[in-house]
């Protein structure tokens, strides 16, 4: 009997993970025999894995392809000629993430899953050329950034000290279908899920997905907080990539936490969506809006939950930490110090998921991941994978840093 084999193979150690696996798609009786609930609607009803060591995949024949949405007309517009004619051409362009105009350097094109970038020209960029492309986007907010109406593309400014612009950076925005079916579960259960990454992993188009998702097929109220335009796209109409969510402006970068607030108490939503939580009074807005039994969906910025847990003004989205002094006869029994950190409260977000690469995430039960790494012990997590033609998911223990790490091989036989 012929059969098609899987075979993954996993190395955690501190931030490395590798997996191998083949074939190229795994077939419908495959999975049927298997038992395996490949369609978006089973995978959503079917229980979380225990926690052990487990795996899951589904085909892509049954489940969401990823789609992707973008206008690049609309963003080369504003580039000079010369410079939208290279990348109209170019065979790389749908992988094109930003491009980098600085006053008297190359311009610079940086692309989706590449290390550095590739220069446009050898001549360097002029004022005549920054002048042009910020006539064409138009006056730049209070955070120097700017959009570019009816499209999800953010322009940033560099200024010199005198408030002149001497750098933009063009990032090309995209709406992405699918890109969320990794979590998709996740958000039948109603609770907060904070996603953490680095810059340009992908954080607000997963924003912008949920938005479309949680308002469209799940038919909630749902309320984004729009600080720069950049889940909803520029102007006053929004795009329709965030489906029928509703989307609230924010006049200043620093009035976001009032916004939320507002949201909250003139709107009734189900679900606030905001990007990018940064300050202590972002941080206790979400707390706020949480304890009124509103779902949160919000980013930040790090790479590990231990960011957030030694991020003073992040620290409380996870529930706080503080230093505990035990008596003598606790710490004996604990077999531990007498000065101890513990968590303070409940965490403001139930799941939180570290966005460690755009198709790598790792998940988090935040209340049991934050008391078990206050203890000096590492957690167990949920770790998904995503490719075009399946996805994944298992529960491992690994090491990071000086932690041992462990090293687990699957295979699975399909018939």
């Amino acid at each position: 009997m012929n059969a098609a084999t899987a075979s993954l193979s996993l190395s955690h150690s501190g931030s490395a993970l590798s997996a191998n696996y083949s074939p190229s798609c795994i077939s419908k009786s495959s999975n049927k025999q298997l038992n395996f609930l490949p369609s978006k609607t089973n995978l959503c009803l079917q229980k979380r894995i225990s926690l052990s060591l487990s795996v899951h995949l589904s085909s892509s024949s049954d489940g969401a392809r990823l789609v992707v949405e973008d206008d690049l007309h609309a963003f080369l517009q504003i580039l000079p000629s010369d410079l939208r004619d290279r990348l109209q051409n170019d065979s790389k362009r749908g992988q094109l993430l930003e491009v980098i105009l600085d006053l008297g350097r190359l311009p610079e094109a940086r692309y989706l899953g590449e290390f550095g970038g590739k220069y446009l020209r050898s001549t360097e960029v002029s004022v005549e050329e920054l002048e042009y492309a910020q006539s064409a986007v138009g006056e730049f907010g209070g955070d120097n950034r700017a959009g570019i109406e009816g499209t999800l593309h953010r322009i940033s400014a560099i200024r010199s000290r005198k408030g002149a612009i001497v750098g933009l950076t063009c990032r090309v925005g995209r709406a992405v279908s699918g890109h969320i079916d990794m979590v998709y579960d996740l958000l039948h259960y109603g609770k907060s899920i904070l996603f953490v990454g680095r810059p340009g992993v992908g954080k607000t188009t997963v924003m912008r997905e949920i938005a479309r998702v949680l308002s469209d097929e799940f038919q909630k109220r749902v309320v984004i907080v729009d600080t720069s335009n950049e889940i909803g796209g520029d102007g006053d109409i929004p795009h329709s990539a965030i489906g029928t969510a509703r989307r609230m402006q924010v006049p200043e970068p620093s009035l976001q936490h009032k916004v939320m607030i507002e949201a909250v108490e003139n709107h009734m939503p189900e679900v606030i969506i905001v990007d990018e939580i940064g300050t202590e009074a972002e941080a206790h807005a979400c707390r706020s809006i949480a304890e009124r039994g509103v779902m949160l969906i919000g980013t930040a910025h790090g790479e590990w939950l231990e960011n957030i847990i030694k991020n003073p003004i992040l620290s409380d989205l996870i529930g706080g930490v503080d230093t505990v002094t035990l008596g003598d006869e606790e710490a004996r029994a604990r077999r531990c110090q007498k000065s101890i950190l513990e968590r303070k409260a409940p965490p403001t977000f139930y799941f939180l998921i570290e966005m460690r690469e755009r198709h790598y995430w790792v998940t988090h039960k935040t209340e049991k991941s934050v008391d078990t790494l206050l203890r000096g012990k590492t957690p167990l997590v949920e770790v998904l994978l995503f490719s075009s033609t399946c996805f994944f998911f298992f529960f491992f223990f690994g090491g990071r840093g000086k932690k041992k790490s462990s090293t687990r091989v699957i295979s699975f036989h399909f018939l």
